[in-house]
């Protein structure tokens, strides 16, 4: 929103909407993504929200769209998704102009990001402890991953976010532990590696797992991450 130079309309976001963080220290919480508060919606009055299928309940979209008169369902799953998560925000405010250049700027990252030679490797990546979470190939961080050659473990599941208990690195040959949303920090990385004798590095969750803008800047940081494993 603030790309497309819509600050100033905004009313309400999430505790995680954290970026940009001068444009957003004034815009009213409105709870978590899990646990919004109707309420607080309400009384904004807002003619447009923003919801995502994996951040959000089907039970809130459903709640808000008694009330407000647009909601707008995002969810992409894939890296190239982003150009027609874009278009599907900028047409919806009017700000077609500003997707296609945004649409300009991914389209350069990904065709630079796609020339590096990355080395092929199995990861198990961490989103979550207490218990041990993490991603299954049918999501959004696992495909952008894969770009950069860190194919997730397990290879099959039928959850999208499984729970691993007991932790299980068998199948991979490093692991990633996000800095988001469990703030994973390195006393949890030393931990680890000490427990299960395999190399652990920390990684930035907002490069991996956040969609638009952000995704942009995201394939410079992963292909730097990757080339530097």
């Amino acid at each position: 929103m603030c790309e497309f130079g819509l600050a100033d309309q905004l009313v309400g976001r999430t505790g995680f909407c954290i970026h940009p963080k001068e444009m957003l220290k004034k815009i009213p919480k409105v709870g978590g993504t899990k646990s919004i508060n109707l309420k607080k919606i309400r009384e904004l009055a807002p003619t447009h929200v923003i919801v995502n299928v994996d951040e959000n309940k089907k039970e809130t979209a459903d709640a808000l769209a008694q009330f407000v008169p647009n909601v707008v369902v995002t969810h992409p799953l894939a890296p190239l998704d982003n150009l027609a998560l874009y278009r599907q925000i900028g047409g919806a405010f009017g700000k077609e102009r500003e997707a296609e250049a945004l649409c300009a700027r991914f389209e350069s990252a990904y065709e630079k990001a796609l020339k590096g030679n990355y080395r092929e490797r199995k990861v198990l990546y961490l989103i979550w402890k207490d218990p041990w979470m993490t991603v299954s190939r049918d999501t959004y961080v696992s495909r952008t991953l894969q770009l950069f050659g860190l194919h997730t473990v397990p290879g099959e599941s039928k959850k999208r976010y499984p729970e691993l208990e007991p932790l299980d690195a068998k199948d991979a040959e490093l692991i990633l532990l996000s800095t988001e949303p469990f703030r994973f920090q390195e006393k949890h990385r030393h931990e680890l590696q000490t427990t299960l004798q395999k190399p652990v590095y920390l990684i930035d969750g907002e490069m991996t797992s956040w969609y638009g803008p952000r995704a942009i800047a995201g394939l410079g940081y992963l292909a730097e991450f990757s080339s530097s494993l």
